[in-house]
């Protein structure tokens, strides 16, 4: 027996150009028993076996499909669901915004409060606290303060081999 035809219409069904028509004889054909079927064309018959069982789409399918995208009233439509807008406000929007202005102003003002807690011995002091930790230069001899000026500067045009311990004009404590 000649097969041509159903190779034929085996390759067209493969590259997707078959007729219903043509399908339906392809399912009639693999539809036989699997003993009468050539050899070379037997490997196929599980594949059309499978679609013979495929259920059907139904007479009703376009109109059940279209019901169910333009919402209608339909037995087969299933419950829709009204979904309203909600309107946003800016004040509603900047909230996250808001919330981290928040954090940064509590965590720079911790800071500040800390650096000020470390930084008390800083702060300025009037000309009889001076004299009274004993710096020359707040008593009012600008000659000695003159030449301590001077050797500071000589000292740092030296370079950096040469340190010296001076106290701090302003601290009252000795630097490198």
């Amino acid at each position: 027996m000649d097969y041509k035809y159903i190779e034929q219409l085996l390759d067209r069904y493969f590259e997707g150009e078959t007729t219903l028509q043509e399908e339906q004889i392809l399912k009639a054909f693999y539809g036989q028993a699997p003993a009468d079927l050539p050899q070379e064309l037997g490997q196929y018959a599980p594949l059309f076996a499978v679609l013979g069982e495929r259920e059907s789409l139904g007479s009703d399918f376009d109109e059940r499909i279209l019901a169910m995208t333009e919402g209608t009233d339909s037995p087969a439509a299933p419950e829709t669901v009204q979904v309203k807008a909600r309107v946003i406000s800016l004040a509603e929007r900047l909230r996250p915004l808001f919330g981290a202005a928040a954090v940064v102003a509590i965590l720079l003002t911790l800071g500040l409060a800390i650096n000020q807690s470390f930084r008390q011995d800083d702060t300025w002091v009037d000309a009889e606290e001076y004299a009274q930790r004993g710096l020359e230069v707040a008593t009012g001899e600008p000659a000695m303060a003159y030449e301590q000026t001077k050797d500071s500067l000589t000292r740092v045009g030296e370079g950096p081999a040469t340190t010296v311990q001076m106290p701090d004009s302003l601290l009252g404590v000795s630097i490198n």
